[in-house]
């Protein structure tokens, strides 16, 4: 890599064929591919077979975030025109930070209803972002009305309409409040992860809300020019305890479920009067932005799904894994016609 950091660096020729439109039948059958970042080499296994990688003593630390239904059809009040309004993040009571289409019909002061009537919505500010802030009016239950009206916000590249919910969110979702699913941990079931716990890796959670700036492109072509919009995330006290025991110890690794998951940790991540790093305790806000050339805290491994060109997330993982051996991995999984994206094949960096 050059000093400077091009967008143009994270760009990889993607047939359209190989952005998998439906989740497997079964989760943990996707394909896995496992770079060793040391020496660049490539192996192709199952994801089931994850527990082949794994050993006694590491620390699996997953995002236990819940997707919300944020996508809801309206039409204006006025005009009867229709419009979209994708939930971002609650900021308090019946307000939320919103994504809007048509941009040009929802003005502040406009009123939208949904469905028949049961959920109505005004923009109340129009943001310097273009996002907008919505108020919602309902008589009952915001989440029951939310269920009732909402759909899934899938991304715009997966084309098929999804069967079942469930298949958006991972077995251990929890804590309601994404935008979007992170999707490295949708190769999970509950008995691979029984698997897990039972050959003495330890399985820790934090939660991050995912929102729509992860994935959002990246305009600038120097990439230090673009700014990550925050996201919410917290660390509970044991999840803390737990990770900074394996990192003292040196006996284990720190092996996060996604880039939700490392983003979390590294966010969070604090430097000891001992010069040993740790994680923090507690929640906050983060739009920390990882590209080759960060120094890891307190991430060792990376389990993760192949990402978009030229995002931010495939920049993480290049920082991570190494660029060039990303983007070798990236060829190879296309030559082998890999599945890509959120219901696609996973990728351990090790």
């Amino acid at each position: 890599m050059t000093d400077k950091l091009l967008r143009s660096d994270f760009y990889y020729e993607l047939p359209e064929e190989l952005i998998a439109q439906d989740p497997l039948e079964k989760r943990d059958e996707s394909r896995l591919l496992v770079l060793d970042r040391a020496t660049g080499g490539i192996r192709h296994d199952i994801f089931r077979n994850i527990l082949s990688y794994l050993r006694q003593g590491d620390c699996l630390v997953i995002n236990d975030t819940r997707v919300i239904p944020a996508r809801l059809l309206g039409i204006k009040e006025d005009t009867g025109a229709a419009v979209e309004i994708l939930l971002l993040r609650n900021k308090g009571g019946d307000v939320w930070e919103a994504l809007v289409r048509p941009g040009k019909k929802l003005r502040e002061g406009v009123s939208v209803t949904f469905g028949d009537g049961a959920l109505k919505a005004r923009v109340t500010e129009v943001l310097p972002d273009g996002n907008r802030l919505v108020r919602f009016y309902y008589d009952g239950i915001w989440e029951e009305i939310l269920d009732s009206l909402g759909e899934m916000p899938l991304p715009p590249y997966i084309k098929h309409k999804l069967k079942d919910r469930e298949r958006y969110q991972t077995v251990y979702a929890r804590y309601e409040g994404s935008a979007a699913a992170p999707t490295a941990g949708l190769h999970f079931t509950d008995g691979l992860l029984k698997a897990i716990r039972n050959m003495g890796v330890d399985i820790v959670s934090v939660t991050l809300h995912v929102g729509l700036g992860t994935f959002r492109p990246v305009k600038e072509e120097n990439i230090l020019d673009h700014h990550m919009h925050s996201e919410w995330y917290e660390v509970p006290e044991e999840t803390a305890d737990r990770i900074n025991a394996v990192k003292q110890s040196g006996k284990g690794r720190v092996i996060c479920v996604g880039t939700t998951s490392c983003r979390t940790l590294e966010a969070a991540s604090f430097e000891g009067r001992d010069g040993l790093w740790r994680v923090k305790a507690g929640s906050g806000e983060t739009d920390i932005f990882i590209y080759p050339g960060y120094e890891f805290k307190m991430t060792d491994a990376l389990i993760t799904n192949f990402h978009l060109p030229e995002s931010t997330l495939l920049m993480l993982v290049s920082a991570l894994g190494g660029y060039d051996n990303i983007m070798k991995a990236y060829k190879e999984a296309v030559s082998r016609r890999y599945s890509f994206f959120s219901f696609g094949d996973a990728m351990f960096i090790m």
